[in-house]
């Protein structure tokens, strides 16, 4: 059944101020701190374009607290200004004065960039959208938006102010990449067939721990092949892995691993053989015989031959999340051999998530796969059946402001 949404089309934007939530979340160089790429600054772009008559107020999330990608936007700000040829401003603020008076100040077809929106506490949690109008956060910007572009599929699985306040508030509608991505995720799953394999990795582990739940559930995962931090928790959840990984609620995500495994072990394909940092780079080893709080950075190559013959024989693969620290080109080989045995696999083929879109792209292959998200977790719960806050906020919107039908 087709979402109710209004779009760019459907609202009169000339002349207003628009508040355009994306999601501009990029990966940060763990040495460098410089962005490493700029997919979601060039798909943020697109709607941005498309708005040249307004005065576009550009928001966004990036990182998490405590973590080293916990940054401000300036750098984005630098970035998008470059992608589209004009000029972005940027005030170091949310919401207090200096980010009022600098959207009060815009001009038609100016451009202004707030900071990161988890600078501000109210942004870190989630909300019912009651309770998110009568947040600090949307309460004040809302007086100084004529109307919002939601434009942050990527987020779109999470229920934070900026995500769920302002449907009922201001005229609310959907952007660019948000309505691409539900095009061509419907047809996808229109078409996809079994046998389904999911290749998970990366550093989210909670993010990963949601996935296979929501994708067992709506049979979208006969086999899950483990890698990164989530492959290491379920490798210490069958006693294979010694040490503290450093995971956030580690012990409790581990007797979750314990949990899904005995409940079902022929689904799960955990990592038989990882690549560890040494003092000469990369160095191969048996998980059977990895040093206690080893640096474990990527895949082996037995694991990745082994991966490789799942993936082939699928009707349907689904990966989110890199292998390794493909950052790094000795800890790239798990990650750019699953994305090529995916590439040629005869299955439908979906890639979700900032890393993997920069993977693609830098290994060359990103038009041998049939759909390539910069979205991880949402994509994943919208593929599992899940209702999504982005899309319910949109639907609320158009009941309010008058959808096409």
């Amino acid at each position: 059944m087709p979402i109710r949404m209004l779009t760019l089309e459907d609202l009169e934007l000339e002349g207003k101020r628009v508040f355009l939530r994306v999601d501009i979340n990029t990966p940060v160089h763990p040495e460098t701190g410089k962005l490493i790429e700029h997919a979601r600054l060039e798909e943020a772009a697109l709607t941005i374009r498309d708005l040249t008559d307004s005065k576009v107020i550009v928001a966004s999330h990036q990182g998490r607290v405590g973590r080293p990608d916990y940054i401000g936007l300036a750098p984005h700000a630098a970035a998008l200004q470059q992608i589209l040829g004009k000029p972005v401003k940027f005030v170091e603020d949310v919401f207090g004065p200096a980010a009022l008076e600098a959207a009060d100040s815009l001009g038609e077809g100016e451009v202004l960039m707030i900071d990161n929106l988890r600078f501000t506490a109210e942004e870190n949690q989630e909300y019912k959208p009651a309770a998110a109008q009568s947040t600090h956060l949307i309460r004040k910007l809302s007086k100084h938006v004529d109307a919002c572009v939601l434009d942050a599929f990527s987020t779109a699985h999470r229920s934070s102010p900026t995500i769920v306040g302002f449907a009922e508030l201001v005229p609310t509608c959907a952007g660019r990449t948000v309505g691409r991505e539900l095009r061509m995720l419907d047809r996808i799953v229109s078409v996809e067939k079994g046998p389904y394999v999911t290749v998970l990795g990366g550093a989210k582990v909670n993010d990963r721990m949601e996935a296979i739940d929501a994708l067992i559930a709506n049979n979208r995962a006969d086999k899950v092949l483990l890698s990164g931090l989530v492959g290491l928790v379920f490798l210490k959840a069958l006693g294979k892995v010694r040490g503290d990984l450093g995971v956030d609620g580690e012990q409790k995500l581990v007797l979750k691993a314990r949990q899904l495994i005995d409940e079902d072990p022929e689904r799960f394909a955990v990592p038989i053989d990882v690549a560890i940092k040494v003092d000469s780079g990369r160095r191969e080893v048996s998980v059977s015989d990895l040093p206690p709080n080893a640096a474990v950075l990527d895949i082996g190559s037995k694991t990745v031959e082994r991966y490789e013959r799942f993936i082939k024989g699928a009707g349907t693969v689904f990966m989110s999340g890199p292998p390794g620290a493909f950052e790094w080109e000795e800890f790239s080989y798990g990650t750019e051999r699953l994305l090529k045995a995916m590439g040629s696999s005869l299955g439908t083929t979906i890639v979700s998530g900032g890393h993997l879109s920069s993977a693609l792209k830098k290994y060359g292959i990103h038009d041998q796969i049939d759909h390539m998200s910069t979205a991880g977790g949402a994509l994943v719960q919208y593929l599992a059946g899940k209702r999504l806050p982005l899309i319910e906020a949109l639907e609320r919107a158009a009941d309010r402001w008058g959808a096409k039908r």
